[in-house]
């Protein structure tokens, strides 16, 4: 929202307040995240997320901006948000082989072709059994995050930039609920309380952007729709006027 400020744009008191709620609460639950590493480097960390972030969140409002001008074609920023973004890889290359190795190494699925269901393709089923399970686990995790990211620029192409910050937001959020229970964690009041603040202010912001703001512009433009054919309707009957400008002058006489 910062972002957007500075780029020309204007909020509601309710957006602003329902952000700084959501912001809080994140802020919240991540203080409250138990964790073996120093104070210091635990600030470090969430001060490099922090800027992350900010940045994350200027390139949003400058993707809107762009979107507003020539259009909104997501499918075109994912590509070339990608494919320029590839060459700041290089100096991982030595870290990137290392893993591809180690991951090429894991054993096998080795799960018998006769044991995937019927609707599975024998040849795929074949290629998966004998496949290192290290890559078919890093084939499926490139493919849910390639869901994952076209869905958020076909979001980003339709929605503010600060609803999609807050969409994703919730998202990590659920994730980060989901994975605490299903491997055994607790989650702590505070963590309970921050969760809380991130639901209410996300609900609450998408009430006054979604419902209430709609209304009120709706209401101001039939308003002002009425108050135009009022003014033309007065301008079509100039007789009148004049006539009533004669008679006032006659009088006067």
């Amino acid at each position: 929202m910062i972002a957007g400020s500075i780029r020309g744009k204007r909020y509601s008191r309710l957006q602003v307040a329902s952000v700084a709620l959501l912001t809080v609460g994140v802020l919240g639950k991540s203080m409250t995240i138990e964790t073996k590493t120093s104070t210091s480097e635990f600030t470090t960390g969430l001060s490099i997320l922090m800027l992350a972030q900010l940045l994350s969140a200027y390139m949003g409002a400058y993707v809107e901006d762009t979107y507003a001008s020539y259009g909104a074609s997501w499918t075109e920023n994912l590509f070339y948000s990608h494919f320029l973004s590839l060459p700041f890889f290089l100096p991982l290359s030595g870290p990137m082989r290392r893993q591809w190795t180690r991951l090429a190494s894991t054993p096998a699925l080795n799960r018998d072709v006769a044991t995937w269901p019927s609707s599975t393709n024998p040849i795929l089923a074949d290629l998966l059994s004998t496949t290192p399970r290290g890559l078919v686990f890093l084939l499926i995790n490139a493919t849910t995050q390639l869901a994952c990211i076209s869905g958020v620029n076909l979001l980003s192409a339709k929605s503010s930039a600060v609803t999609v910050t807050i969409v994703l937001n919730i998202r990590k959020l659920v994730s980060f609920m989901l994975s605490t229970w299903l491997f055994g964690h607790e989650l702590s009041a505070k963590m309970l309380l921050g969760s809380a603040l991130v639901f209410g202010s996300g609900a609450l912001y998408g009430w006054e952007t979604s419902w209430r703001l709609p209304r009120v512009r709706k209401q101001n433009a039939a308003d002002t729709q009425g108050k135009s054919k009022v003014a033309n309707g007065v301008a079509a009957r100039p007789g009148v006027g004049t006539k009533q400008s004669n008679g006032s002058i006659g009088k006067q006489a």
